[in-house]
């Protein structure tokens, strides 16, 4: 993920030129948000066979509709809502989700996910295995906050709902992360 406290990035900007048809603005988009959307549509989704199939309909339907932007939220947080929104449909489609992905395994493409919590926790490896219980809504949740350190206001703007929802959804994920404890 870029630093961007060195560098910052101007992201309306680059969509602005998107939506002009800028092939190399749409790249630099892709590469800043490509790890981003892995690790939360991963997270939420917990299906490692769909997750390059999620990000490339998310990034694509930007790159399509660019000006479906409103400009009433940071534009991290409308990407984030497409992609929350592409999982819950893939999630609904299979019927179920699955448990069982160790996030692990993604170490390459993440970099090292559990780096912000597992100080918190005894072992990265028990976060994993707690997280897996949570459902998607949770996860997303605990992702957006932890991981991409996001405020309840943004949070509620990406799952669409109110922001006492984000916060209930919290309160009930930390009570079953606390049972794994």
């Amino acid at each position: 993920m870029p630093n961007h406290t060195e560098h910052p990035v101007d992201e309306q900007a680059i969509l602005l030129r998107i939506a002009e048809g800028d092939a190399q603005a749409f790249e630099i988009f892709y590469k800043l948000y490509y790890p981003r959307l892995f690790r939360f549509i991963l997270r939420v989704t917990r299906d490692a066979e769909n997750i390059e199939e999620l990000i490339q309909e998310t990034l694509l339907l930007i790159w399509e509709q660019p000006e479906r932007f409103n400009h009433e939220s940071k534009v991290s947080t409308w990407v984030f809502g497409i992609a929350y929104r592409k999982a819950l449909k893939a999630l609904s489609k299979a019927g179920k989700y699955s448990a069982d992905v160790d996030i692990e395994d993604f170490h390459e493409t993440l970099g090292d996910p559990l780096a912000n919590l597992a100080d918190n926790f005894e072992t990265a490896d028990w976060l994993n295995r707690a997280l897996a219980h949570l459902p998607p809504d949770q996860r997303a949740v605990i992702e957006l906050t932890f991981y991409h350190g996001l405020p309840y206001q943004e949070i509620a703007k990406i799952l669409d709902c109110p922001e006492n929802t984000v916060k209930t959804r919290m309160f009930h994920a930390r009570k079953k992360l606390q049972a794994f404890a």
